[in-house]
């Protein structure tokens, strides 16, 4: 996999300030554990760049995943021999990376002749990597290429110095849009393509419902399958009032026979009229069960003037004992007659 390099992208350049002593190493620390930052401030607004042992493990893989050796070059001139037209030779190559507790060292690096040389002659000191890190939180997500410099930008380390180089940071995703996602400033793209997923299923199910109120609208009603509700109100209150009058007359029906036959008394109407109005099933069945009262289907002289004590007349009261009680009106007359 070859590698294309563009200073305008390059996240940021350190150089170690790990001194070559005059021989050139087969391994070398790239890049220290913990925090560090440079003295001109770099990176600007964060507290330093930071290589963790989890941050350290991730630029491993990717190492790992690449098929080309990294580039240790002079003086970083490979970023920079499109503009000045200088001709950028390799100082050294290496593959492996490995993390230690006080940073990333790469080994097995293969120098050349020429940067043997140069080392020996104490022409070059200083290790100088180019890494790629988070702008949101600093964190090195890896290592792009190194090189052999004399300008160690931070005094008084023992382990790290930043480059000279003023190159432009990462680009990473738009905070703001991370807050419309919900996600937080440090998410990896994993985490925006599931929001972005997550967002664009939801808007299909509105696209979805929208659709068919469109649908809806659009559909002209059906004026056999729809009446107005104006009409509707004043065709239930008719069927109510029909209701009502038919309830009325078939409890009429029920009730007159029953006072001519006696089984309901005068003074029984009103109940029988209230009954029936609630429940005429269960007035019916009242009035098949009521015992008629032959007093009332005719006179009990046969049309003669009564005699003697059978002159007493019953009354309402009377006959609605005799109703309640099963009492047939002519013994109670006579009992009442003997009063």
């Amino acid at each position: 996999m070859k590698r294309k390099f563009n200073h305008k992208n390059i996240i940021g350049v350190a150089s170690c300030l790990f001194e070559l002593n005059g021989h050139a190493p087969t391994e070398i620390k790239v890049l220290p554990s913990g925090r560090f930052k440079a003295k001109d401030g770099r990176p600007h607004g964060l507290a330093g760049w930071n290589l963790s042992e989890q941050s350290a493990k991730t630029v491993i893989a990717s190492a790992n995943a690449q098929q080309d050796k990294f580039l240790i070059d002079y003086d970083h001139q490979t970023l920079y021999t499109k503009e000045n037209g200088q001709p950028a030779p390799a100082a050294a190559w290496f593959k492996a990376l490995e993390w230690r507790k006080d940073g990333l060292y790469a080994l097995g690096v293969e120098w050349t002749e020429s940067a043997k040389t140069a080392i020996s002659a104490n022409e070059y000191r200083y290790i100088s990597p180019v890494l790629s890190y988070n702008k949101q939180t600093g964190e090195v997500t890896g290592l792009l290429m190194a090189a052999l410099v004399n300008y160690p930008a931070i005094d008084g380390l023992t382990d790290l110095a930043a480059a000279k180089f003023n190159l432009t940071p990462e680009e990473s995703m738009n905070p703001e849009l991370l807050k419309l996602l919900g996600l937080a400033v440090d998410a990896d793209d994993a985490a925006v393509l599931s929001a972005i997923t997550a967002l664009k299923s939801g808007s299909e199910q509105v696209a979805a419902l929208s659709a068919q109120i469109s649908t809806l609208k659009a559909q002209a009603p059906d004026p056999a399958k729809f009446v107005p509700i104006d009409a509707m109100s004043a065709l239930q209150t008719q069927v109510a009032a029909l209701s009502a009058q038919l309830n009325a007359d078939s409890v009429g029906k029920l009730i007159e026979p029953a006072l001519a036959d006696g089984r309901l008394l005068p003074a029984q109407k009103e109940w029988a009229e209230s009954l029936g109005k609630s429940d005429i099933a269960a007035l019916s069945a009242y009035l098949d069960s009521a015992q008629p009262i032959a007093a009332l289907k005719g006179t009990q002289t046969g049309g003669k003037a009564p005699e003697g004590d059978a002159a007493v007349a019953l009354n309402d009261d009377d006959l609605a004992i005799c109703s309640a009680m099963g009492i047939d009106p002519e013994e109670y007359k006579k009992t009442k007659g003997a009063e």
